[in-house]
């Protein structure tokens, strides 16, 4: 291994002291921390070799942005995260460009109106919310049977409650 490919906090490996962390680097070794205190090791002698995975880019066929966005975006859909206009597909179209009017009782008080488009998306993200929080539930190797159980019926009405809202979706599957 290179010292130009070490950096401070990267976990090696060394061949006799094993794992150890790089506290320092000068112009021709770098001290390691390993379990027997802190060591000077020349990287490209000892058989010093990252204990992590290491990506090197050189020769990028793309720009670096290009190759950003596209690592970001794998990770949002992996993670199942939520764009902000990825919910609207599934708001019926009768309701696109629509918006909600909240009139209080009070007449002395303005009504507040609000884009269905907005409303709708964070109906969603409520819904994929509580989708998540069933699934870590039921996944839970701490919580009993009972306390599962409990959980999951707190959960089915929450969803209970928000059947009202049904009739924004554009297909019955999407439904609470």
């Amino acid at each position: 291994m290179k010292l130009s490919e070490l950096h401070l906090g990267q976990r090696v490996i060394h061949p006799q002291w094993g794992e150890g962390v790089v506290k320092a680097i000068n112009e021709f070794a770098a001290e390691v921390l390993f379990l027997e205190g802190r060591k000077p090791v020349e990287p490209e002698s000892s058989g010093l070799a990252p204990a992590e995975p290491q990506a090197s880019v050189t020769g990028l066929a793309i720009p670096l942005e290009s190759m950003i966005s596209r690592v970001v975006d794998a990770a949002v859909d992996r993670l199942g995260i939520e764009r902000p206009d990825g919910a609207v597909h599934e708001l019926a179209i009768r309701w696109k460009s629509g918006k909600m009017l909240l009139q209080p009782a009070d007449a002395a008080l303005q009504p507040k109106e609000v884009d269905l488009e907005t409303f709708f998306h964070k109906l969603v993200l409520m819904r994929n919310q509580l989708r998540v929080l069933e699934q870590k539930i039921n996944a839970s190797e701490t919580l009993t049977s009972a306390e599962k159980f409990d959980w999951q019926q707190y959960i089915t009405r929450c969803y209970g409650s928000m059947t009202t809202f049904n009739l924004l979706f554009k297909d019955k599957e999407s439904y609470f």
